[in-house]
């Protein structure tokens, strides 16, 4: 069997680490870039972009999700990572390459529902919980530090540096999927000729959601996903920008903000998410973690001042817990054969939301004129960057 070990969930959470540890870096060289290639309407066309890239991830999720589920996980997560990775080192060889790049990347940006159905391969029911509350919080690690490493890369030796270590990262990452993972898959789960169990039905996203408005326990679920990701998914894409642009945070200070909420959320979901699930159960868990969603959404909505980020950056840590519980709960539900598709359609919401979030967000900046003239230098002294007073109210 090709790989080390057996497989377990430690391979799947060094591929997850090093895949949004490559694009963590870029958090700072992205908004140069973007502001760069799109100096007018620069939220519009970043919410298009996302908004393209969703749209693929949706339909491709549930049909990469049924194919894991017959021809076995390790061919598609090299698919998936390898594909994800592809744009980053044309940041710097052309922009619209770049940007173009990402948007029809969202066919393959679902590294996290193989990535699930590998961890449900792997693991029994009563430590899927754990272990996905593992996958998550080592997606928020990876965020901790790479941002923090890309400004200071960015700052002392250029943004080409910080592209390609990224890039390095991104090669190491492909390396460790081809070499590294074995199959998680178990022989006997798969069909005997290649393609004998996929059908159009399973592949077509409109009819796995038809499929899923028929299901009672999915269905809810579903709704959830979107309405609670949704919002996330638009604030995250503006989030950055807002701090710099509104609040007057620098690149040291975004980075630090980054690191701070990603421990914070690596503590929740390890060891938080694994109390309240043995305490107040699955669904309460979800609908704590909604709670703290809420508070923390509107709080960054109407604070004012940096401390007032801070302090909803630590409630968003806390609701950070929602995802993992959720997809322990549609996990729970599946059959074992049918864990890649279920985890595919949950994952195709979330890419939909990714690009709905921001195309909405972008098209209501444009609908009130909110335009990024300028990046302003570096704020350290807490000041607002805004200098036109009447700019303020627009914003």
């Amino acid at each position: 069997q090709q790989g080390i070990g057996r497989p377990s969930v430690y391979h799947a959470v060094v591929v997850i680490f090093l895949e949004f540890f490559a694009w963590g870096l870029l958090t700072t060289p992205m908004l140069t870039v973007l502001h760069e290639t799109f100096p007018h309407h620069t939220f519009l066309m970043n919410g298009l972009i996302q908004g393209v890239k969703g749209f693929l991830s949706f339909l491709s999720a549930p049909l990469i999700g049924a194919l894991s589920d017959a021809w076995g996980r390790k061919s598609f997560l090299l698919l998936t990572v390898f594909f994800t990775c592809a744009p980053i080192p044309l940041m710097r060889i052309s922009p619209w390459w770049y940007f173009a790049m990402i948007s029809v990347s969202g066919i393959f940006s679902v590294t996290f529902s193989v990535i699930f159905a590998y961890v449900a391969d792997v693991t029994q029911e009563h430590e899927r919980i754990t272990a996905y509350g593992l996958v998550s919080a080592t997606f928020a690690a990876s965020l901790v530090t790479s941002p923090a490493i890309g400004a200071y890369l960015s700052a002392h030796y250029g943004d080409n540096l910080v592209v390609l270590v990224a890039t390095l990262v991104a090669v190491v990452d492909i390396c460790f999927i081809l070499l590294a993972v074995p199959e998680s898959l178990p022989e006997k789960m798969r069909p005997a000729s290649w393609g004998a169990s996929i059908s159009w039905e399973q592949a077509d996203p409109f009819a796995s959601l038809k499929k899923v408005r028929k299901d009672s326990t999915v269905l809810p679920i579903c709704i959830t996903v979107f309405l609670s990701y949704l919002p996330e998914a638009g604030q995250y894409s503006s989030f950055f920008l807002y701090l710099r642009q509104i609040i007057g945070f620098g690149s040291a200070s975004i980075a630090t903000f980054i690191a701070v909420v990603g421990i914070l959320s690596i503590i929740a979901q390890t060891v938080f998410l694994s109390v309240l699930m043995r305490s107040i159960g699955n669904k309460n868990t979800v609908l704590l973690g909604l709670g703290f969603q809420i508070l923390q959404l509107a709080w960054y909505g109407f604070g004012s001042q940096s401390w007032m980020m801070w302090t909803a950056g630590a409630v968003a840590a806390m609701s950070s817990i929602t995802f993992p519980a959720i997809s322990a709960l549609v996990s729970r539900n599946a059959e074992s054969d049918q864990q890649g598709v279920v985890q595919g359609i949950i994952t195709g919401i979330r890419g939909l939301c990714n690009g709905l979030g921001p195309a909405l967000y972008g098209f209501i900046f444009f609908l009130f004129h909110v335009e990024l003239n300028e990046l302003p230098p570096d704020q350290t002294s807490g000041k607002k960057a805004i200098q036109d007073p009447s700019d303020e109210a627009s914003l």
